[in-house]
């Protein structure tokens, strides 16, 4: 592992979520938030602390950039490339996982807002057919409240044998929704939180059913051209990231097994739920954009924001997450794992100060357990919350009923959202 780099201060985090059913939801409209004016400085110190145990932990690099009105820090540790030891960089793209979920409602509240499509109207009134029970409306898929088995649980029981059998498939969305109907549903539609993958492929059918085009064409013309993202890509079935990268590791789940490069893939197994490459500052842009106002209506952001409580401190919307802090600070975003990546990016109730921050590594509950902490720092500064010492477990957005267990004692926190 290189030593550490660090430019201005800031720290990765790349947690991804916990994300078990629950009981029926709360539903709640969103409270008045604090801007970043409001909020203390970011403890830089404690930032770094976490970068480097990322590194010890097995995380070949490890970065983060935070936004702050206009202020740019930056922080890295370890390499993009363990081949060549090539230093990680602000600069370098990656895949972002599930935060390409965030995406994909945006798209669909931008549908809503023309009204192309109702957040209640049942799926079936726009894909008849596509699934066996009518009731599941567009608002369920979004907020995870379909009851559609995740099929990601099967392809992933095991890790490396379920990554190599899809490296260079090419699925279809229908393909992906057949793989999840072979099961019961989790729950009745609407009554009950489950993150499920096969949800986001679903909105993905509608958006490219809506717009009468391929759903990388939406992202392109809706979000990306109009915020001037120069490093948010959706390139499937393509397996490369385009221009400079880093490379991503996926930890066997057998202890002492060399990490595999998991870089190249088709990522068609999550499409619309996962398959974006992006970079720390592109990401920090939407967030920010998106809390902003600016890529939605008001009236559709206060619907991507009415909550489902997931448990005590995190609640899920449409295609958002919310974290309060101990500080009493809530922040917004999402999380996103997918082969060899973990991703973070959060930003302030009002969007002006933002986080993203990546690991070039998954299936490591360890760097996820170091990791818990990033946002508080950043967020609530000196005066964050110390973690609790000691691991526990933890479930992540691939395979989300499959835990990461203890043979490479890569237990992690259960409090994820």
């Amino acid at each position: 592992m290189a030593s550490a780099r660090v430019r201005g201060g800031a720290v990765i985090g790349a947690v991804v979520l916990s994300l078990l059913a629950v009981p029926a939801p709360a539903v709640g409209r969103e409270a008045p938030v604090a801007g970043a004016a409001a909020l203390p400085a970011a403890d830089l110190a404690g930032l770094r602390g976490v970068l480097r145990g990322a590194g010890r932990q097995g995380a070949p690099g490890a970065m983060a950039r935070i936004d702050d009105r206009g202020t740019v820090r930056r922080a890295a540790v370890g390499v993009a490339d363990r081949s060549t030891g090539r230093a990680l960089a602000d600069r370098d793209r990656f895949r972002v996982g599930s935060v390409t979920k965030t995406f994909t409602a945006v798209v669909l509240l931008q549908l809503a807002a023309e009204g192309r499509l109702r957040l209640d109207d049942p799926v079936h009134r726009h894909l008849p057919g596509s699934l066996p029970d009518r009731r599941i409306t567009v608002r369920h898929l979004l907020s995870h409240r379909s009851g559609l088995y995740d099929y990601t649980n099967d392809m992933f029981a095991r890790t490396v044998p379920g990554f190599e059998a899809v490296r260079d498939r090419v699925f279809t969305y229908r393909q992906l929704v057949d793989r999840s109907l072979r099961h019961p549903r989790t729950n009745a539609p609407g009554a009950a939180y489950a993150y499920s993958n096969t949800n986001f492929v679903v909105a993905g059918m509608l958006v490219e059913k809506l717009t009468g085009g391929p759903v990388g064409r939406a992202y392109e013309s809706r979000i990306v051209r109009p915020l001037g993202l120069r490093d948010t890509f959706y390139v499937h079935p393509a397996t490369g990231i385009p221009g400079r990268h880093a490379r991503g590791y996926l930890t066997p789940d057998r202890a002492g097994a060399p990490l595999v490069d998991s870089t190249r893939q088709t990522v068609s197994w999550a499409q619309s739920a996962g398959a974006l490459v992006s970079s720390t500052r592109d990401l920090n842009t939407f967030y920010s954009a998106l809390l902003g106002g600016r890529l939605t209506s008001a009236a559709m952001l206060a619907q991507m924001k009415r909550w489902v409580t997931v448990d005590g401190t995190q609640s899920y919307g449409l295609g958002l997450r919310r974290r309060k802090l101990s500080c009493g600070v809530s922040v917004y975003g999402h999380t996103g794992a997918v082969q060899g990546y973990y991703t973070y990016a959060f930003t302030s109730g009002d969007g002006s100060r933002s986080l993203t921050a990546l690991a070039n590594t998954s299936n490591n509950g360890a760097v996820l357990n170091s990791l818990l902490g990033t946002l508080e720092p950043v967020f609530c500064g000196k005066k964050a919350k110390t973690r609790p010492a000691g691991p526990v477990r933890r479930y992540e957005d691939i395979a989300p009923q499959v835990p990461v267990t203890a043979p490479q004692a890569r237990l992690a926190e259960s409090a994820g959202d």
